[in-house]
């Protein structure tokens, strides 16, 4: 039998990578979704009355292996994957979701769930029963359980279509990734760009025997070309391969799939009684209606625009100056940015990258939460790890508990997917009286050590590696008692909370020196350094802010309305970006065909929640500040009412428990210099 499917006998119940082979993974889903379906069967079908305890909590613990055994295949298909493990992907999403809908189309489990629901009131239940009865109830209603027969069929049959879509989506954005390298064998080509980044592209370029430098859209080679090349050309031709991607009428292309989608997921709605896609995710998040996040992102943007031109015109005739650039271009943002930033500060990453050494830098968010927290992190090597490159660490509390088991894999590889993210082995729940510690993964796309260099990271990486380490922490220090109310389980609108409050901790001189030192004298960053990443955080904000902004429109476009009269993607998407465009459109140029947050990830009809979670982070960071960075009494509460409580009660009450009132934007508006 598959170790799959047996109890891992390992260090901490660890996932045995070393033992799994591939060709286990499709024989174990579908034995795993077989004893899944019976457990459903003797809940829905016991004969004794329906109680909390033997359909709710019965319920939420159901499928563990089956749990356990997707979190590792799907984590590896997005870190480690191979044509065989995105092929068994295609093969399982679809029985995953015909097993969610037998689950949740099934009405003998739904009767009793419901029997439950309709006592709530006469139940002795705590907070964190009554939001776990709330939630079960809900995941049924809004996934059809009501529906007539005819109506649930359709329902299957729009999510088993939608599961293959939005994989296919991501697997041609990743194929269109891949295919593209720019190969440069002319040094004159190199110009302007850091030594340590022409490193890196010779070594690429080695690794595949050839001469030169190649550059590709893999983002620790394509930021900093962007950034720092001079060939005005060059950046032009791999920004326009980064934003074709999917849009070339070609076998990757996303255009038809992206209308598929969209369509689907309204007709989803509309069959559960929603007005749009949007009206049925708002529902479940703090914002609540398509409305609300419209007012929201509007008033960013009434506040935002004015800057936004100004720093716009700035930047225009700043360029017109140094090279005399009449119009500025997409191409041209981030390359003369860098360039009015080190005239204005004389700060550039360059002169910051020699004091952020990755391994530093990850000791010193280990040596913050230690402070803040409590927790210690000490390297282990009897745990099996499905990568050379993965670090695994043991959590401990300050009376030597476990709290949790932190896996980090840092570089880009072939098999592994752009960006940043964290994602977990297995979930912290309470089982037969035993606390079952979480196993927590934070996986990232930094520069590679070279032969003569360490992994120096740019300072959008530092805060990057803080961002997931937060979201980790959320995890890490999950303490509730059923497994889908703990750790990151709650409103999406939230969830950016833990991971944005604590990129803050990367601008302030008290924990900077705790992990900013050379890596070759060990002197720490000097203090008119922190200083200027204090001054620089808010430099072009406007145009940030308006960035994010649009992504968070064209969301609400795609989602907030009727979409079936849509023929042209790139016609939409220009209508979308009117209100907040600066650059002249690119025509070969499509964002939505490759925008996976929200046709492949979660965050349809949420991408706004980063600049919504912005708020919550900067109105709660404000009381760090007033009590100082390392205040113990700030921290326990921020661990006590946010980190440790996972979806146990709505996000809002947790938030006035921790703060004392409802966020206000001036906190965020007043450290982006918008007010």
């Amino acid at each position: 039998m598959s170790v799959l499917l047996q109890p891992f006998d390992t260090a901490f119940d660890t996932a045995p990578f070393s033992k799994i082979k591939t060709e286990d993974f499709l024989p174990s889903f579908k034995e795993a979704i077989k004893r899944a379906k019976q457990e459903i069967e003797d809940i829905a079908n016991n004969q004794e009355e329906a109680t909390f305890e033997n359909t709710i909590v019965a319920l939420d613990f159901s499928g563990e292996t089956l749990e356990r055994i997707s979190s590792i295949f799907f984590n590896l298909n997005s870190a480690e994957t191979n044509d065989e493990i995105q092929q068994i992907a295609q093969e399982v999403s679809p029985l995953l979701s015909e097993f969610s809908n037998d689950i949740l189309l099934n009405p003998a489990l739904f009767k009793r769930i419901k029997k439950v629901y309709n006592e709530r009131e006469n139940l002795t239940l705590s907070i964190e029963e009554y939001t776990l009865l709330e939630k079960k109830y809900k995941s049924f209603s809004r996934n059809g359980a009501n529906l007539n027969d005819a109506d649930k069929e359709k329902l299957r049959k729009i999510d088993t279509q939608l599961s293959t879509l939005s994989l296919q989506f991501g697997e041609n954005v990743l194929a269109e990734t891949n295919a593209f390298e720019m190969h440069l064998t002319d040094v004159k080509d190199l110009s302007g760009l850091p030594e340590g980044i022409i490193e890196a592209a010779r070594d690429l370029a080695q690794s595949q025997n050839k001469e030169g430098w190649i550059f590709n859209l893999d983002y620790p080679s394509y930021i900093p070309f962007m950034t720092y090349a001079d060939n005005r050309e060059l950046r032009k031709k791999l920004a326009l391969a980064s934003g074709a991607r999917s849009f070339q009428n070609n076998e990757y292309d996303n255009q038809e799939i992206v209308l598929q989608i969209v369509k689907l997921r309204h007709e989803r709605a509309n069959l559960l009684g929603y007005k749009t896609h949007a009206h049925f995710v708002l529902e479940e998040r703090m914002s609540k209606t398509p409305d609300a996040v419209k007012d929201f992102l509007n008033n960013l943007l009434e506040k935002a625009l004015p800057a936004a031109k100004k720093e716009f015109q700035a930047l225009t005739e700043f360029a017109n100056e140094l090279d005399g650039i009449g119009q500025l271009e997409k191409w041209d943002g981030a390359y003369y940015s860098e360039k009015l930033k080190q005239k204005l500060f004389s700060l550039d990453d360059e002169k910051l990258k020699p004091y952020f050494q990755l391994e530093k830098v990850l000791e010193g968010a280990f040596t913050i939460a230690n402070k803040l927290f409590d927790i210690s992190f000490t390297e282990i090597n009897n745990v099996d790890k499905y990568h050379e490159d993965v670090l695994t660490y043991e959590v401990k509390d300050k009376e030597n508990n476990l709290v949790a088991i932190f896996y980090a894999d840092f570089f880009p590889r072939k098999g592994k997917r752009g960006g940043a993210w964290m994602t977990s082995f297995k979930t912290q729940s309470i089982k037969n009286g035993k606390n079952e510690r979480p196993h927590i993964s934070n996986v990232c796309n930094f520069t590679k050590p070279t032969s003569t260099k360490p992994s120096l990271l740019t300072f959008n990486e530092v805060t990057t590696l803080f961002h997931e380490f937060g979201h980790g922490l959320h995890g890490m220090l999950a303490n509730t008692t059923y497994p889908s109310l703990s750790g990151t389980s709650v409103y999406w609108d939230f969830v950016e909370l833990p991971s944005q409050i604590f990129e803050n901790w990367c601008y302030e001189p008290e924990a900077l020196e705790l992990f900013a030192q050379h890596y070759k004298t060990g002197e720490t960053i000097p203090m008119e350094y922190v200083n200027k990443i204090k001054e620089s955080a808010s430099f072009l904000e406007g145009m940030a802010t308006l960035r994010q902004l649009s992504f968070g429109l064209l969301d609400m476009g795609w989602h907030g309305q009727d979409p079936t009269n849509i023929s042209s993607v790139k016609d939409f998407e220009t209508l979308q970006f009117k209100s907040t465009q600066l650059y002249p459109d690119t025509p070969e140029n499509c964002m939505s065909t490759s925008f996976s947050h929200i046709f492949q990830g979660g965050y349809s009809s949420g991408y706004y929640s980063y600049k919504w979670a912005e708020v919550l982070d900067a109105d709660a960071f404000e009381l760090f500040q007033q009590k100082g960075i390392f205040d113990k009494e700030t921290a326990t509460k921020f661990k006590e009412h946010i980190l440790s409580r996972g979806g146990t009660e709505h996000p809002m009450i947790l938030y006035k428990r921790f703060r004392g009132s409802e966020p206000k934007p001036d906190a965020l508006l007043k450290r982006a210099g918008l007010l």
